[in-house]
């Protein structure tokens, strides 16, 4: 029986995403073939092992009784390639035999954990720590788009910094060169948390100023009048798409509470759209993938036109939600993979990427 190490929760505005998503995974880890070992990690950056109930993560009720709670590092060792647990004993050393880093947003989510991970020598589910920090940050994600010829928006992007020197010059540029309405977005942020539909210049400023408070650099784009399609990719050297599916938000666009929130969103698994059109989806999923590098997973959001039809690319998810609403294990087991294989077929590919990296 394999060691695998689940990771949750993390310094990050999704902090609350990932103890729901991490409960899903631990529920459905293929309990055979598995010992799972739960570190996690604070809001503050602290790490523990817990050995309670999953049940209780959310709303970090993990952290209620000190009992089940000990101290806990990884190791930056490659020869304890594992974690160290501190007691009042001294310590002991746990060695792991692949890490699911269930962790969304910055500091899990961007490479951060990744490059951890990579220096501890610990196998690890999802994108390597260059491939992560890529697809985490929309302003390189955009320039890759640029460079392969990935239809996306029209877009720009401002620092803290010029902000504060020309704020409104910018807004009253983006209103010009990419029309109204636009949507202004942290550059490194998911779940839609920081995001705002700007109709008005003044509002592209207001909504900028909110941006700014979850990052330092914010992109703004176009609007596109379309409706969200998303797309699940599995896989290292041969990726491949699994099933398309739409979003229908309950709210003006999906943002975090149409998502997590007030749970009428309707999702529609096949999207509703040609086959043809689907086909596409998923072709220029795999073709975005690999550009950026991915390995693992990736859930891959476009954009679909309702006049014309036109695929636009949205943004690529490296550790996309795994709650029991979420999009990524429900398109794969349309696909085929039921959500217990999918976690073992994630956990080999992460021992596959190792080996091809050493």
């Amino acid at each position: 029986m394999k060691n695998l190490l689940i990771i949750f929760g993390g310094v990050s505005s999704e902090h609350d995403i990932s103890l729901l998503s991490a409960v899903s995974v631990i529920n459905n880890v293929p309990a055979a073939k598995y010992n799972v070992i739960m570190l996690g990690v604070t809001k503050e950056g602290e790490m523990y092992l817990y050995s309670g109930d999953p049940a209780l993560l959310p709303g970090d009720g993990w952290l209620k009784d000190k009992k089940l709670l000990k101290k806990a590092v990884i190791s930056t060792d490659r020869a304890d390639r594992g974690i160290i647990v501190f007691s009042g004993r001294g310590f002991e050393k746990i060695k792991i035999d692949v890490c699911f880093p269930v962790l969304h947003g910055k500091n899990g989510e961007d490479g951060t954990m990744q490059g951890l991970l990579t220096i501890a020598g610990i196998p690890f589910v999802g994108c390597s720590t260059m491939s992560s920090a890529v697809c985490m940050d929309k302003i390189i994600t955009n320039g890759v788009c640029d460079r392969n010829n990935i239809p996306h928006a029209s877009w720009l992007y401002i620092t803290r910094h010029d902000f504060e020197k020309n704020g409104s010059a910018f807004a009253k540029e983006c209103a010009e060169k990419l029309g109204l309405p636009v949507f202004v977005k942290p550059a490194n942020a998911g779940s839609s948390v920081g995001v705002r539909k700007a109709k008005t210049e003044e509002e592209i400023y207001s909504a900028l100023k909110y941006a700014f408070t979850f990052d330092s650099r914010v992109v703004v784009e176009e609007g596109i009048d379309g409706f969200e399609v998303e797309c699940a990719v599995l896989g290292n050297d041969e990726p491949f798409a699994g099933e398309v599916g739409e979003i229908e938000p309950s709210n003006e666009f999906y943002d975090f509470d149409a998502k997590y929130i007030d749970n009428k969103s309707g999702l529609h698994i096949p999207a509703r759209i040609s086959e043809e059109k689907r086909n596409e989806v998923k072709a220029l999923a795999v073709k975005m993938y690999k550009a950026c590098g991915c390995s693992g997973l990736a859930r891959v959001d476009f954009f679909v036109k309702k006049s014309g039809l036109g695929v636009y690319l949205n943004e690529l998810n490296t550790i996309p939600g795994f709650t029991s609403i979420s999009m990524y294990p429900m398109l794969m087991e349309k696909a085929g993979i039921p959500y217990g294989e999918l976690i073992d077929r994630l956990c080999s590919l992460a021992e596959e990427r190792q080996r091809g990296e050493l």
